[in-house]
């Protein structure tokens, strides 16, 4: 498939936390497949904090969504059975005692559009 064609996968898992490891990996694949090798350190980190807020913070199954534009622009996204939106993230501090909480805020500063 020549890179300026668009492309779109879907991967639905359960609630599970396995759940996010399977989501990393078969993005890395899907991006290597691709030939997008380049781009899978940060899209497995946007994933894996995308999906592991879906199953840790509800009960039902989730989903992760890859979109590759033909303007070369790598979207991803996560569904879950939730119908409440997360909360906006708190700006990130880098002196906290907290465990928790830094996850959304990770995903905003490393995506280049948040929404």
């Amino acid at each position: 498939m020549p890179e300026n064609e668009s492309w779109e996968y879907s991967l639905h898992v359960p609630n599970d936390p396995r759940a996010v490891p399977v989501c990393r990996r078969t993005l890395r694949l899907i991006l290597t497949m691709h030939g997008l090798i380049g781009l899978t350190g940060v899209a497995e980190l946007l994933a894996a904090e995308l999906v592991s807020n879906a199953v840790r913070h509800t009960t039902g199954s989730a989903a992760l969504r890859m979109r590759w534009s033909r303007t070369g622009v790598l979207r991803l996204g996560a569904w879950d059975a939730d119908p409440s939106p997360p909360e906006p993230p708190r700006p990130f501090t880098a002196v906290t005692d907290r465990e928790d909480g830094r996850g959304l805020a990770l995903v905003r500063a490393c995506a280049d559009v948040w929404g």
